[in-house]
């Protein structure tokens, strides 16, 4: 696997990275993120298995990796994970994201009312949660995300959380952000408006792109034209683009993706990470794998041989993007 810059950085990066979202937390909305954790929530055990991905996705030649803030106990367990293998800073690139605190306290199933992570992109949040990933993840942090900036919080208009951001590129830092909803392509544009020094603010965008949600992709583009590095997460689409995807109204979609995957010796999910791997405008995919079975099947969209007829053929799948935000939503935390 071989690594090259993320956008006009510093930052060295590979096709496909590591994203913990669903290892550091005994909840996510992933299908079947629960068989894969086999209902064993100490966290020890989980440190363990975390630690067991990790050792598998760097066998492989992945070298970039993916926490946040409510993520868990995600970038504790890397951080260990760092140390006991010695990895040193210049080794690995690490990115971590602010804005969301996790609340779940560890449980899955909540009351009513009560949520897994809430969302606030204050100054103070920042302040903290920088502290904290820096605690936990040292010199090995390279690239702090705004965690789904979104038009609506505001908070890429306001002042002093930029100047914050500003002032921590200044000290060598790398700046980014992430993207939700069906508004992403507005968020992306909005983002490459904002510059300090003359330079633009964010070295990286990380988005939502796959075979069902492609309405983000000329706001990429001219991202990915501007010197903006291109992650992008949910490229199975919390698991909807795998075979545990049994939803009957989903069956002629994935009845099609079977059978291309098939005619190219893989499974669904190496084709469906392989699409986002082959535009042009993407520099990193994220595996989201909870266990090294996953992380193995992923890892088969190297394997596929991409060509312009198969955009063609798996255009059938893409759904509206309000229809696809709708069905997100609507996943359960198991």
């Amino acid at each position: 696997m071989e690594c090259k810059s993320l956008g006009n950085s510093q930052l060295s990066v590979t096709p496909m990275g590591l994203g913990l979202a669903a290892l550091g937390r005994p909840g996510y909305i992933n299908l079947g993120h629960g068989v894969d954790l086999k209902a064993d929530h100490d966290v020890a055990a989980m440190e363990t298995r975390t630690h067991r991905v990790l050792d598998a996705a760097w066998e492989a030649g992945i070298r970039y990796f993916d926490a946040a803030r409510s993520y868990g106990k995600a970038e504790a367990f890397l951080g260990t994970w760092l140390a006991k293998r010695g990895i040193g800073a210049q080794a690995a690139t690490i990115g971590s994201k602010w804005g969301y605190t996790y609340t779940a306290d560890w449980q899955v199933d909540l009351p009513e009312g009560r949520k897994h992570e809430v969302k606030a992109h204050s100054l103070p949040v920042l302040q903290r949660q920088f502290e904290a990933s820096r605690a936990l993840l040292g010199d090995h942090l390279d690239l702090y995300q705004i965690h789904s900036a979104t038009l609506e919080s505001g908070v890429l208009n306001n002042a002093a959380v930029l100047g914050k951001l500003a002032r921590l590129r200044e000290a060598g830092l790398e700046i980014g952000f992430s993207v939700s909803g069906a508004r992403q392509a507005d968020t992306i544009r909005r983002a490459l408006e904002i510059e300090f020094d003359g330079v633009l603010l964010f070295t990286a965008v990380q988005a939502t792109w796959n075979l069902l949600e492609q309405s983000a992709t000329k706001a990429l583009q001219e991202a990915h034209a501007a010197g903006m590095g291109v992650i992008v997460k949910e490229g199975l689409a919390n698991g909807r683009l795998t075979l545990r995807n049994d939803s009957a109204a989903f069956q002629p979609q994935m009845t099609l993706l079977q059978h291309y995957a098939k005619a190219h010796h893989s499974a669904v999910d190496s084709l469906a990470l392989a699409a986002v791997m082959n535009q042009s405008f993407v520099d990193v995919v994220l595996s989201g794998a909870a266990c090294v079975e996953h992380l193995q099947s992923n890892l088969q969209a190297f394997r596929i041989n991409w060509d312009a007829s198969l955009d063609e053929m798996l255009a059938a799948v893409v759904e509206p993007p309000a229809s696809y935000w709708q069905t997100r939503s609507q996943l359960a935390w198991n």
